[in-house]
């Protein structure tokens, strides 16, 4: 079976989790730092916090907002549903915007239009960078000037893109981006996530957060003490520190992304040049925007996707779907949403399919994936 996503490890990232195993702390040691480190000089932020997950990454960004009960927050329904989860973990109230048709992203003219019709302005949007290509960033900053919400760029998808030229992470146009380190995401720490951003406050909150709410730092303790066992914990935090083992893999695979980028690249362009004539819509990016290719779903124009699905399956072809709308889950039903309130993610999700795209995808699978396409849909 070819899978839809595969992670890509090297001797050398062996080898350097195997020195942490041998010789060095495996937490709290001093791999996690070297890793942030690394990730704001590729991201061109100025802090970062890397943690266990991107759902924790998730979750610490709404609490540094301050994100809680009676606030309301807003997101694409197109996405993984940790992107809304984050919100009610902090007991906030949850709602979506739609996305446009074309770049699958948060649309930010429906954005203006749900904004200028709501009695309740949210604290946060959330916006989506679907499949690593970036949302129209500019405009929804524009509107969050307008309005006053705050912005965090679940970037999940998209570390190793750029948008106007920047790298995505690098927060010009928001005050928080999270990343995801998941196996098939562009690097993989095994698992884990970070959030990096350019505000020093919100990086003091997201430590705290992300560490039990715990400080050693005599300016914000109440009551600071010279020795340096003394601990003080001043808010209601989380374990959800990232180990080093985890972390070094991540410096390691880091050094890799720009070539893991490329190679997905190469891969995307032999696909758009093979199904150009099939009855499918192919992913497109914006001239501001350079995807980082995590994934690369189709839309079929005419064909029944759950068919389809099937009929590659039994060829040994693991195609997936991402995603179905969040608002569809059964547990966001029983919150009020309902079929039919975001009708461009529906119609997506009804004819959406995920080819299988990774930097090793050989010449021969791809090939394989797209003959065997070809067949069904003729």
């Amino acid at each position: 079976m070819i899978p839809y996503g595969r992670h890509v490890i090297g001797q050398d990232d062996i080898d350097a989790v195997v020195d942490v195993l041998q010789h060095q702390f495996l937490t709290q040691g001093q791999q996690v730092p070297r890793f942030e480190q690394a990730l704001n000089h590729y991201c061109a932020s100025q802090y970062c916090v890397a943690v266990n997950s991107g759902t924790s990454a998730l979750h610490i960004a709404c609490l540094a907002l301050g994100v809680t009960k009676g606030d309301h927050v807003w997101t694409s329904p197109l996405s993984f549903v940790a992107s809304a989860n984050c919100a009610l973990y902090c007991g906030a109230s949850i709602d979506f915007v739609d996305i446009e048709a074309v770049s699958r992203n948060l649309c930010p003219q429906k954005l203006a239009d749900k904004l200028a019709q709501a009695s309740i302005i949210p604290k946060a949007v959330i916006v989506v960078h679907y499949a690593g290509i970036s949302c129209d960033m500019q405009a929804i900053k524009q509107l969050s000037v307008q309005y006053g919400f705050a912005i965090i760029e679940d970037a999940s998808h998209a570390l190793g893109g750029t948008y106007q030229g920047r790298p995505i992470g690098s927060c010009q146009y928001s005050d928080m981006t999270v990343l995801s380190f998941h196996p098939v995401k562009s690097i993989t720490t095994a698992e884990g996530g970070a959030v990096t951003t350019n505000n020093a406050e919100l990086h003091q909150r997201l430590v705290l957060f992300a560490k039990h709410g715990i400080t050693r730092d005599p300016e914000l303790m109440e009551n600071p003490s010279p020795g340096n066992w003394y601990y003080e914990q001043i808010e209601l935090g989380f374990n959800y520190r990232l180990s080093d083992l985890h972390a070094v893999l991540g410096i390691s695979q880091l050094a890799k992304l720009d070539e893991f980028v490329s190679k997905r690249q190469q891969r995307v362009n032999r696909y758009n040049h093979k199904l150009n004539d099939l009855p499918v819509i192919l992913p497109t990016q914006s001239e501001a925007s350079q995807s980082a290719w995590h994934l690369y779903s189709i839309e079929l124009r005419k064909h029944d996707r759950s068919a389809v699905y099937q009929q590659l399956q039994q060829q040994g072809v693991g195609v997936n779907v991402h995603y179905i709308p969040i608002h569809l889950q059964p547990y966001y039903q029983r919150l009020g949403f309902k079929a039919g309130d975001f009708p461009v993610a529906e119609h997506f999700y009804k004819n959406a399919l995920t080819l299988p795209l990774f930097p090793t995808l050989s010449v021969d699978d791809q090939d394989r994936v797209i003959n065997t396409l070809i067949t069904i849909l003729s």
